[in-house]
């Protein structure tokens, strides 16, 4: 039996989606992969993220990873991969993240295969000021003249990376379905008022004023924000109820009894808090974003909304008419397109060719 090569992912961003992301295919790919992660902790990795890993998969702590731009801590993280690569001599490396992205692309000019996820481009996030934005435009500019191969997360995303370099693919993102329908087998439906929910933190980029603005246009109607974070104040509408931040299992909980789950973001990638409830069969309604408008397609599986009345008038369809065609479309996209088997078989393909 040959050899399993050596497959090294470079992750700055280890929380929220991206940590799920990581995980599913870390998971799906070490049958065929010699699976090592250098990561850095985030305040969203949960406490036990190791027990969620094959234990064949190699954990690596990068301990000078930091999310915001820092001269010292960049350089030094730059020479501490430098040294994990240097020690684990990858056949390959996929780096996630910008700011992997970046220290990774100028630390390794692709002698060996490299790939690099955005994930979210950091220059299309609104929080940031436009002198910042046009800066991390130019060194995704500047990084993409290296060698290396970026794999968008979704169609929109590799728009915006064909804009920087030709040396570009996608692979849209996807969940995985067993693991999920495991949860939810286990998980009692109770009766319930009608409930719109989102999961996720309460942050500028999710957009809880909009999300707010929203619910006290439907006072009626109970809100949910499954999760917590810093923007929490924005939450003030009295039928909006927050949990903080649960388990996942508990998280689950709560969509399972909801029907319509509603993103208000700015920004995104390809949301898997997204992908998860079109599986739950639960009526989506998104803000009009690359990787929101990418999977739902206004009208045929979900709606998809510029302002503050086409969200509740999408929200009072969901719940005073029938919907259930949407939601068995989302839900057969889920089975078709956006699951875990076939995301990894999409990037053993690539890992393959750039063995050749």
């Amino acid at each position: 039996m040959a050899e399993k090569k050596k497959m090294l992912y470079i992750v700055e961003a280890m929380g929220g989606g991206v940590f799920t992301y990581i995980v599913d295919l870390a998971n799906e790919l070490v049958n065929d992969y010699d699976m090592y992660i250098a990561y850095a902790v985030r305040k969203q990795t949960p406490k036990n993220y190791k027990e969620y890993f094959d234990k064949r998969v190699h954990l690596i702590e990068v301990k000078n990873f930091g999310k915001a731009i820092n001269l010292a801590k960049d350089i030094a993280s730059f020479f501490e991969v430098k040294r994990i690569v240097a020690k684990v001599k990858p056949d390959m490396i996929h780096l996630h993240s910008s700011k992997a992205g970046a220290i990774g692309r100028m630390a390794f000019n692709g002698k060996i295969p490299m790939f690099y996820t955005p994930h979210g481009y950091s220059f299309l996030m609104e929080n940031y000021k436009p002198m910042k934005r046009r800066m991390f435009k130019l060194i995704e500019w500047f990084c993409a003249k290296r060698n290396c191969t970026t794999i968008s997360c979704s169609a929109g995303e590799h728009q915006e990376t064909l804009k920087l370099t030709d040396k570009a693919i996608y692979v849209n993102n996807g969940i995985n379905i067993v693991e999920l329908q495991n949860i939810m087998d286990n998980t009692k439906e109770i009766p319930h008022p009608f409930t719109v929910f989102t999961l996720g933190r309460v942050c500028y980029q999710k957009n809880p004023h909009l999300f707010n603005e929203i619910a006290e246009k439907l006072p009626d109607i109970r809100f949910v924000w499954i999760g917590d974070g810093e923007l929490r104040e924005e939450l003030k509408s009295e039928n909006i109820e927050m949990t903080g931040w649960t388990e996942r299992a508990d998280a689950i909980k709560y969509a399972v009894n909801a029907d319509v789950f509603l993103l208000t973001s700015r920004w995104e990638g390809l949301p898997i808090s997204l992908l998860e409830a079109m599986y739950m069969k639960k009526i989506c309604v998104v803000s009009n974003v690359i990787g929101n408008k990418d999977v739902i397609h206004n009208g045929e599986n979900g709606f998809v909304c510029n302002t503050v009345d086409e969200f509740v008038r999408a929200i009072s369809e969901a719940k005073n008419e029938i919907t259930q065609e949407l939601s068995d479309n989302a839900y057969a996209d889920i089975l078709q397109q956006y699951n875990t088997k076939v995301m990894a078989q999409s990037y053993k393909n690539i890992y393959k060719n750039a063995e050749k």
